[in-house]
Parts: C-alpha cells; structure tokens; sequence
C-alpha cells in the first residue's frame, strides 16, 4: 500500500526509448519504490516508439494549442510502466531521435519540445488529471528542467520538488527572446529564476526552483560543488548545497542477471563460473578476434567521447599489443574517435574489434565475454556499465571519479590482503596512468586465483536498486514532512 506519490517528469524511458542511463534509471526506479510504499507514475513524450506501446490510452487533459499544435495527456501503461503520455504530434510525431534527427542535429524547436514536457508536468502537479494529486513532482536532467519554474511562477499550492542531475554537462541553453514565447514571465529571468549567463537555462532553473537537488552518486554531488566539475553551477550549487544529495544508481536486475540472461550464449552465476569462458569464445567469434581463452580481453561499451576518456584508450593501443591483450568496442559518438577504432581493428583484425553503434545484445554479451571492462571517463556521474560487469564477472577498469570511485574497490595491496577489491581505480586520468593499470590488470591475470577472487567479490555486491530506492523514499517523505511543517507555522 502506497502512502507517497510521486509525478516524474522525463525524456526518455526504458524500454520504450532510450539513449542512455537516464532511461534505465527512468525505467526500473518506479518499480524499486514500490515496497518502499511511493507509487510513480512518469510523464514521458509520446514519441512514435511510446505511442505504439501504450495500452488502455485515456485522455486526462484535454487538447490545447501549446506551440503551434493541439496537445493532451493521455493515462496508459506500457511494459509494466504507468505512465502519462503527452501526446502532441506537432512536437514529437517524427523520426530520428528524442533530441536530434535522422542527421544528428538537435531538433531547432527543442526548446519548445521540453518546454510542453514540462508545462505538462506542472499542470498534472497542480490537479489538472482527475483523480491524481502527486506529493512529489520529480524531474530529470535539462529536459524537465522548466517543471520547476513553471510551477513557481504560477504561485499556486503545489507539491514538493525535487531535480536530478544525471550529467550536468547537458544543461539546456536557449536565447533569452524566448522568454515569453515559452510562456514564462518577465520576472523569471533573474539569477535566481532561469537566467543563465544572458540565456534561459533550463537545468539552472531546475537547480534553483526546486525544493531538493539529487545527483545519481556521492562523488559526483562533491565534485559538481568544484569548479573543475560544476561546469559553471558550481556557485549556486555551493549556495544550495544542504539542498543537494548524492544517490547511487542501481541496475535492474530482471534484466542484468547474467543466470537467465537470454542474449547471452551461456547463461552463468558465481557458483557456475566455469560456464563463463563460453561467452569469451563467442565474443572472440563475433568480432573476429583469436579465439585464444588465455588471451586477456577488454572491453568497452560507451559513447566514444572526450567525457568517456576514449582518446586515453587510443593513446594504449601500443600497451595492450605489449600485454598481448585483445580489444572489442561498442559504441558510438566522435567520428574521429570511431574512424581511430575502425583503423585500429582494421590494422589488427585479430586483436582489435569495433562495431559502430548500439546493440542491446552486444552489450549484454561483452559484460559477460570480456575478461574486464574499461572505463576511463574524465568525469561520471553515476555509470551503469561498471554496475553491470560486476554482476557479469568482468573486472571493472575505471577512472576513479564520480560513481565510478564510489561503486568500485581497488585492488591494491591492503584490499587484496583483506579480501575487499572488486576492481581498478586509476588516477590522475591520463594515457600515462590509464596505461600503467592496463598493465597492472595483466599482471593480476596473470595469479588467476586473485582474479578469480575478484570476479567473485564483484559479483556478491549489491548493485540493485534496494538501497537507492530507499534513500529516496526517505528524501520524497522528509520533504513532504518539511513542507507540512512550513504550511503549519505559516498559518498558525
């Protein structure tokens, strides 16, 4: 039985449309609530992919005109989600992404796009669905960013807020002449509204309206108070900092259970690792590498980016030929970076392999083929990637920031002698250092009963949802107690 609701505001939803973590985490939180007693349902855009998976449609606000076409919110459900629909084919009725087109260029009316999301998130807030009255409105990222402002302007009663920040770099940053056309008024561009640097910036307005600010790791909420990491919000989220909570992602693990796992060819579990090198040898085949099972394979599943530190990788392709390593990458992002892959496979097609893209079923069956996972980021916020390979038994590889230094135990000497590591952390994050732990990585390898007692650890952590779901059961029910008590004494 459910005794706090929760509206989340979102772009993007797993499994129905996905570019990234903030899809999964959109994804499977509304269920990790549910026996903590909040009941979510999520507003999400009905881009073509979402509109042809909803069920049991029913229109809870009626059509409007909202930036050049008629709009409505629809109820429904889809693969097991309850979700708000905001069905305006003016905006979302198209092909390509949810942020860019078939040609990779972010959508012109972007601004106008996220800005109805969000319009449409503060109208279901203040009881425009019959029926339906959330405690809590929680958004995410830039795109829902307006939920807050929209509703603080209105100055009617409304529910408690709270932003999460899944990579602050992606701030949403629109010219200022847009003010009255996305429906805000004067007042609200001020540095305290959503004015940013002379822009209206949606996360900003976020970071200021609303009650609480969480972002998906400990480290992470540290480092974005740091001007090396606050990409220019780190004063105000100086300024809010009691405001501002860190809260672990997790993985859902209906779907990451490498046991009953259906996209892998030989489904495994701690107690049945011998299985596993059977996943290696397909890996092997599927990139058309050696298939040599005393060979140490990394593997990458990322954006290749300047942010992923996929130009630190390129940097050691020298040491892992020295180490006698093998390489598959999955992945899309900078052509340079992805034409720098493809040479590099092309020149070593059996040591290196690269496929250009996003494969669901690749993904799955990297985490559970490869030896170890690389993760260089220069900065991350939470990372699913490594949650994922410690429940598959590929020994993580990563930068130590953000979620990453918060997810992973190193390996180092008082850890191995406690029998703690559950993987690398390297730092400062350079080629240099990132070369130095792939040799370190060989080198354990090669004391295959310390890299078994690795792989084990790693896959009896918990990396499920139970512990984040319940922070932020207690974060929704300490604020909604907060605001009672702020109403109580504002009226006695």
């Amino acid at each position: 039985m459910s005794d706090v609701t929760v509206l989340a505001v979102v772009s993007e939803i797993f499994p129905l449309v996905k570019t990234g973590g903030l899809a999964d985490v959109a994804g499977a939180l509304p269920s990790a609530l549910v026996p903590e007693g909040v009941e979510v349902v999520t507003l999400t855009p009905g881009y073509p992919a979402v509109m042809k998976a909803v069920n049991h449609a029913e229109t809870v606000v009626e059509s409007e005109q909202i930036f050049g076409g008629e709009a409505r919110v629809l109820r429904a459900d889809a693969a097991g989600l309850d979700l708000f629909v905001l069905d305006a084919p003016h905006l979302f009725n198209r092909p390509g992404g949810p942020y860019a087109g078939p040609d990779g260029q972010d959508w012109p009316d972007n601004p106008f796009r996220f800005a109805a999301l969000s319009r449409a998130g503060a109208q279901l807030a203040l009881g425009f669905a019959p029926g339906f009255a959330p405690d809590v409105v929680h958004t995410h990222d830039w795109q829902a960013g307006l939920t807050a402002a929209y509703l603080h302007y209105d100055g009617r009663p409304r529910p408690g807020t709270v932003a999460t920040i899944h990579n602050l770099a992606f701030q949403g940053q629109y010219p200022a002449e847009l003010l009255g056309a996305l429906g805000l008024p004067h007042e609200a561009f001020a540095i305290e509204g959503v004015e940013y640097y002379g822009m209206i910036g949606f996360l900003k307005a976020a970071l200021a309206l609303s009650d609480r600010i969480t972002t998906v790791s400990p480290t992470y909420a540290a480092e974005i108070r740091t001007p090396d990491f606050g990409m220019g919000l780190d004063g105000l989220l100086r300024a809010r900092g009691m405001a501002v909570t860190g809260i672990l992602n997790g993985v859902d693990e209906d779907i990451w259970d490498p046991s009953i796992d259906p996209l892998i060819a030989e489904p495994f579990d701690v107690r049945t690792l011998a299985r596993r090198p059977a996943n290696k040898a397909l890996l092997q085949r599927k990139f058309g590498l050696d298939v040599d099972p005393g060979a140490l394979l990394f593997g990458v599943v990322s954006r290749l980016s300047w942010q992923k530190g996929q130009d630190l990788l390129l940097a050691n392709l020298g040491v892992l030929e020295r180490i006698g390593a093998q390489l598959v990458v999955l992945g899309s992002g900078d052509p340079d970076l992805e034409q720098q892959l493809l040479a590099a496979a092309a020149k070593q097609p059996h040591r290196i392999g690269a496929l250009i893209g996003y494969d669901e079923a690749t993904a799955h069956q990297i985490q559970a083929g490869a030896d170890a996972l690389l993760i260089p980021s220069r900065f991350e916020p939470c990372g699913l990637t490594q949650l994922c390979a410690l429940r598959y038994g590929a020994l993580p590889i990563v930068a130590r920031v953000g979620g990453l230094a918060d997810t992973i135990i190193d390996a180092n000497e008082m850890a191995l002698a406690a029998g703690l590591g559950t993987g690398l952390q390297f730092s400062p994050v350079t080629a240099e250092m990132l070369g130095a732990t792939l040799e370190r990585a060989s080198r354990l390898w090669g004391e295959p009963e310390i890299w078994d007692e690795l792989i084990e650890n790693g896959m009896m952590t918990d990396v499920s949802w139970r512990r984040p779901a319940a922070a932020y059961a207690k974060l929704y029910r300490d604020l909604i107690r907060h605001r009672r008590a702020g109403h109580k004494s504002s009226t006695s």
